[in-house]
Formats: C-alpha cells, sequence, structure tokens
C-alpha cells in the first residue's frame, strides 16, 4: 500500500515550511495567491489527501467507526449545560465524518465507587471520549482497563500521557483580566474553586501572571470558590461568601459562576456594571440565569469537537497523527457587565 503523502512531503519538494503549506490548502491568509495555486497543484499532483477528503473517502466505503463518550452527572446540573454543547458538537461533528456516538452519563457514585462504564464492559465502542475531569482513582482505574483508544475533552492528565483536546485556559483568564485593566480596574477578584479542576487551575494562574505583570499582588480575600471543593457541585451544598472590602471587579472560571456571582451581587445591593464589573470564561450563559449580558473569552467548542473527533479516527484506524495534548484558542466577547472605572 502507497504511503500517505503528508504536508512535509509537499512542503520539501516546494521548498517552504509546514506551515506555509497548511496554509495554503485550508486557503487561510498569510500566503500569495500564485504560490497558494502551486502548492495546491503540487498537493494534487503528489496525490495528498486532505482529512476531509479522507472521511468522504471513507464515507464512500461504508467505514463507519462508534465513538463511545463519558460525562459525569455532577457536570450537568438544573441549568442546560456547558458540557451537554460540548457533546452536542462532538455528536454533530461524528455525524459529518461519517461515524456515531454513544453517550454514558457517569452518576456521582458510580464515579466515588470506581465503577466503570457500561461502554467499556459491553464493547459497543471502538474508542472513548472522556468530557470533563473524572477523579483520578477513577481515571486511573480506567486507564489501565481500557483497550480502545481515548481522548481527553476539556482537561489533560497530569503527565500529559493521553491525547487531551483543551482550550487555552491560562492565555483566555490572562486576556480577560488584562482587559479589566486596560478598561481601568486594578483591584481585580478572582472566582473559581482553584484546585477542583485543571481548567480552573489554569485559568487562576492566567489571572496571576497578568496581575503580576502590573505589579498588583494577589488578595487572598478576593479569590472566592464557586462550589463545594469536596462534592465539585455549585447547584448542591455551596454558599457564596463575599470579602467585606469588595474589588472593583471579578473574573470568573466560567459564564455559569459570573452570572451567579451577578445575582449574589444584586442581592446584596450592589449593581452590575456600575458598581462592579464582572468577566467570564465560555461564551456560554445559560438563558434567564441572570439579567445582565457577560463579558467574556469564547471557547471554539466547534474545532475541540473537530479536533477530537479527527484525532480519534486517526486513532481508531492507525494513521500518523499529532500525539499529546491539542490546546484551541479562543477569542473576548465584549458584552454588558464591564464598565470603563
Amino acid at each position: 500500500m502507497a504511503k500517505a503523502v503528508k504536508m512535509a512531503d509537499i512542503a520539501k519538494v516546494m521548498g517552504v515550511s509546514t506551515v506555509t503549506v497548511s496554509k495554503a490548502l485550508s486557503d487561510q491568509k498569510g500566503v500569495s495567491e500564485e504560490l497558494r495555486a502551486k502548492i495546491k497543484d503540487k498537493a494534487e499532483e503528489m496525490g495528498y489527501k486532505t482529512v476531509s477528503a479522507l472521511y468522504r473517502e471513507r464515507s464512500r466505503m461504508k467505514v463507519s467507526y462508534t465513538i463511545g463518550v463519558i460525562v459525569s452527572d455532577r457536570f450537568l446540573d438544573k441549568y442546560e449545560s456547558f458540557y451537554w454543547r460540548m457533546y452536542q458538537e462532538v455528536a454533530t461533528e461524528a455525524v459529518q465524518t461519517g461515524c456515531f456516538t454513544m453517550l454514558e452519563v457517569l452518576r456521582a457514585e458510580d464515579e466515588d465507587n470506581l465503577v466503570m462504564p457500561k461502554l467499556l464492559y459491553e464493547k459497543k465502542a471502538e474508542g472513548l471520549v472522556v468530557i470533563g475531569r473524572l477523579r483520578q482513582d477513577y481515571l486511573d482505574r480506567l486507564m489501565k482497563q481500557m483497550d480502545i483508544p481515548i481522548i481527553f475533552l476539556d482537561f489533560a492528565d497530569k503527565n500529559g500521557t493521553y491525547d487531551a483536546v483543551i482550550s487555552n485556559s491560562y492565555l483566555g483568564m490572562y486576556v480577560m483580566t488584562n482587559y479589566l485593566f486596560d478598561m481601568g480596574h486594578k483591584d481585580i477578584g478572582f472566582v473559581g474553586s482553584v484546585f477542583v479542576t485543571e481548567s480552573i487551575t489554569d485559568r487562576y494562574f492566567g489571572y496571576v501572571k497578568a496581575l503580576c505583570e502590573h505589579g498588583v499582588e494577589v488578595d487572598k480575600e478576593w479569590v472566592l470558590d464557586d462550589r463545594n471543593p469536596q462534592t465539585g457541585r455549585s447547584d448542591v451544598g455551596f454558599e457564596w461568601k463575599l470579602p467585606l472590602k469588595m474589588p472593583t471587579a471579578f473574573v470568573c472560571n466560567n459564564d455559569v459562576a459570573a452570572a451567579r456571582l451577578v445575582n449574589k451581587l444584586e442581592q446584596e445591593g450592589y449593581r452590575v456594571p456600575q458598581d462592579i464589573s464582572v468577566v467570564g470564561y465560555d461564551n456560554y450563559q445559560p438563558p434567564g440565569l441572570c439579567d445582565v449580558r457577560i463579558t467574556t473569552y469564547e471557547v471554539d467548542m466547534g474545532e475541540m469537537a473537530r479536533q477530537t473527533i479527527r484525532n480519534m479516527i486517526r486513532k481508531i484506524s492507525r494513521e500518523s497523527y499529532q500525539q499529546g495534548v491539542t490546546i484551541v484558542n479562543g477569542r473576548i466577547v465584549c458584552k454588558d457587565s464591564v464598565m470603563k472605572k
């Protein structure tokens, strides 16, 4: 069987970088039209096939994979969940590539008792996507018993051993904190139970970096929990504890926390954004949770889903792919929750 042509092969023949080839084939900016045309012609001549072409070819050959998806029920609270939306993106992307998904919601008691998912025992899936970090002891047992490819979505293991797709939490919160500084705020708090998940931890350190670069020390009184640290739940067994002296702004680890903070602030007589500005993360604000449209850092869920399914298909079919942690950037979305100081 002929060896698949890679972008690096085209780059070598054309005397350009692999990045240039990638931009030319995906019609991105940064490549002249003349060079783009030459690269595309050479790619066609060499028999290069894009990932989408491989998907179409696989679909014509009637090859289809079933991909299992696991998410803990503690991430699916009474409001429409961010992770439910993420699963929908994964399922949509899978269908577009000729594959199917099977969702299993992991009960909290099963996670606590290390009860492995039915998908594992019934062998109905050829690959597994885990959305949202599970308990470490549960993950350890799951990985020991897995005999199919696995990808973590929206979290990575502590050693970076397993394939994962995550948003750029560190940079995103760094950007949001700097945005508040640019708006004239100097007293800025952070909302998020710092060590409950890696994404919150990364976002906290992005916040800390921005403070340090502005010569501002972290005030521990302004670092607020947004959930019960023991259970990880924000809807059961949790109460907000506001500091006596308030900052002029808060960065929140997600939009749900930001919306709930806005409600708590309004209950205490503060106005958002007139008295206190609030920013979030995700660009996912469930309807009806609060009346203020929250400025936020948008997570590119569509791209995260594409990267996950693309890599999963390559893993199942044993094609060559870039192993490790894939980081997807987002963008700031300005709405109504920030006022210039």
